[in-house]
Order: C-alpha cells, then structure tokens, then sequence
C-alpha cells in the first residue's frame, strides 16, 4: 500500500509543475498568459456546460478524465501553440517521451488506464474524444474575443487560418458550438 500512494503521490506532485507551463493563449481579461492547468480545468467545465452539444453521444465522464490529462505531457514537452511553427515530428517524439515518464509514475494499472486515455484522445477517432479535441478547440477563441484578439495578432490569424485548424474540429465534435461562433468570428475578422 505504501508503494502505490508513494507512486500515486509522486506522479500527483510532478503534476503540480503543469502550473508553470504558460501558454500562448491569455486570459479573456488579457492581464495575463493562461497556465496549462487553468486551461485544463477551464476546458473540463467548457465540457460539463456544453456536453448537450456533441455531436455524438458521449459519456461525459471520460470526455472530462481525458480533458484533464491531456495537456500532462506539456510538463516536459512544453505548450505548443496551435498557430505556432512547430516541427511537428520533434514535437509528438517529446510528447511521447514525456507521456513515458509522467505515466511511468504511476502505479502500472493506472498508468496504463491513463496513457490509453491520452492516447485516445490525441487520436481523436471515438466519440468521446471528438468531443473533447473540439471542446480543446474552442475555448481560446471564445478568449481571443473576450480579449480583443491578442494571440490572433500576435501569431497573424486569419480566419482562414483559424477555420482549418479550429473550425474542422469543433464542427466534427460540436458543430453547433462552431455555427454559433462563426458569425462572430467573421464580424471580429471582416
């Protein structure tokens, strides 16, 4: 038993460093950039309020296990911002690696339950983990509008841009939550 909670523990403690991973995305009242732990916890209530709006069924508890963990990996590998340059090969090899070690922590059963969580939704082929990439997705614009569009500046957006790597994922896993921004995308952007 001591062995599992000193696992459990330790992986729960590097978990604590997710807090100092800041993203490219601010705040909607742009005072500052947003962590990665805020934004996991932001995105799992974005989930719990809009579930109704899936374009599937979907169990909603998973949808929340994998939004929490999702972003666990940036620990080690960093955010990478979605309309960044990235070298996208480098990219998932740190992730991979960082996956590695972060589940490795854990007691193996868990472990394992974890990694196939994340896994699958960076596959994003259930169900489940449409809807949670697309939710994933909508947040930052719904802060880039509260905010003025900072990041969309700062990265040259377009809406174009913002379509092809938004807007396909939130129509595959949410597309009422995609009909209802888009006018105001367009207006924001026009």
């Amino acid at each position: 038993m001591n062995d599992r909670l000193d696992a459990q523990l330790a992986f729960l403690s590097e978990a604590d460093k997710l807090k100092q991973v800041l993203r490219a995305s601010r705040l909607h009242d742009d005072t500052r950039f947003e962590n990665s732990a805020e934004h996991s916890w932001h995105i799992m209530l974005y989930a719990l309020v809009l579930a109704e709006h899936a374009a599937d069924e979907i169990n909603i508890d998973r949808v929340l296990k994998m939004l929490l963990l999702h972003d666990i990996v940036e620990i080690d590998a960093g955010d990478n911002p979605i309309h960044g340059s990235v070298d996208v090969v480098a990219q998932e090899r740190a992730e991979q690696e960082a996956a590695d070690r972060l589940f490795g922590l854990l007691p193996v059963d868990q472990a394992g339950m974890f990694r196939a969580l994340w896994e699958e939704f960076e596959a994003a082929q259930t169900p489940d983990a449409v809807f949670a990439k697309s939710i994933d997705r909508i947040q930052t614009p719904v802060s880039n509008l509260a905010n003025g569009g900072r990041s969309w500046r700062d990265y040259g957006v377009t809406l174009d841009k913002l379509d092809a790597r938004v807007g396909v994922p939130v129509r595959r896993g949410a597309p009422g939550l995609w009909a209802w921004i888009l006018p105001k995308l367009t207006k924001f952007f026009s």
